[in-house]
């Protein structure tokens, strides 16, 4: 049977040869493009790198730390200058997160609610908030006449209602075959069992492509913090790590780590969370980009 297949292979080859693919001088130029654009970005971060374990790292480009050790990232994790920050923001965008996914997807479910009186004139009024808002200044007086600056639920709230994620996730949900909410409800389906039986388990690469813009704008908010916190004990991590950069509140040193050592430590944890996340949801991240863009 091998020989056969063999055979038969050797006959296509010689019918039908393979072309050769010519390599363009273009292809070599747009290759070494990237391999150079890949090395500008992967030389600083290396650099950070090695730094955040040398403690007794000085300014200058090394491959590997001439004093190795972990004493900088311990610090991270015990200083209370850096520790309590680092708890905030975690809460923050754990709770941020699914908060977001939780108002996205009810309010993208309501929206694809055909009998639903009044859809289109809700749909257009989300969409209206996108291109006109109502400012800084009106909303930061809103905030503050709520009682809710210096709390972590102006930092929470605030973004938690993201009207472009709820457009994609909306159009996701179009997506899914209306014949199948149809079945639900001939079988007796509540319209909130067929949310969470049929339109939750079907909308994983929505949910992980959204799930992962929400993360990652809360674990890097800056602004809505400069805005309404003032109180630095309820700075997040961000903040915390701009001070640092600055030099304006650089935290005591702990266990003959250097001040640089554990600058480059804090930019290190303030990158790698996500940089170990997406990995694993790079194929649903890599579905869920494309959401709406096509229509049948």
């Amino acid at each position: 049977m091998k020989s056969k297949k063999a055979n038969m292979e050797m006959e296509q080859q010689i019918i039908y040869p393979k072309k050769k693919r010519k390599i363009k001088v273009f292809d070599v130029i747009l290759i070494l493009f990237f391999i150079l654009f890949s090395f500008l970005i992967l030389i600083p971060l290396w650099k950070v790198l090695v730094d955040s374990f040398d403690l007794h790292t000085a300014y200058g480009m090394k491959l590997v730390p001439k004093n190795f050790g972990i004493e900088g990232y311990r610090n991270v994790f015990t200083n209370p200058t850096l520790y309590r920050p680092l708890i905030i923001s975690v809460v923050t965008t754990i709770a941020g997160t699914l908060l977001g996914l939780t108002l996205s997807t009810l309010g993208a479910y309501v929206l694809i609610q055909r009998e639903m009186p009044g859809r289109s004139f809700f749909g257009n009024m989300l969409l209206f908030t996108m291109i006109f808002q109502g400012g800084m200044i009106p909303t930061y007086l809103v905030i503050n006449s709520l009682g809710l600056t210096n709390t972590l639920w102006s930092v929470i709230l605030m973004p938690g209602l993201n009207v472009y994620n709820l457009v994609l996730m909306r159009n996701f949900f179009e997506g899914i075959p209306h014949s199948l909410f149809e079945s639900a409800e001939i079988d007796g389906c509540s319209p909130m069992g067929i949310f969470f039986k049929i339109v939750l388990p079907l909308s994983k690469a929505a949910l992980a492509a959204i799930g992962l813009m929400f993360a990652v704008s809360y674990w890097n908010d800056y602004t809505n913090y400069k805005l309404y916190i003032t109180d630095s004990l309820w700075y997040n991590f961000q903040m915390k790590l701009r001070s640092i950069i600055m030099g304006s509140d650089l935290p005591i040193p702990n266990g003959g780590a250097t001040e640089n050592t554990i600058k480059n430590a804090a930019i290190m944890v303030a990158i790698l969370p996500f940089m170990f996340i997406y990995p694993f949801c790079q194929k649903y991240f890599v579905k869920g980009v494309n959401i709406g863009a096509v229509k049948e």
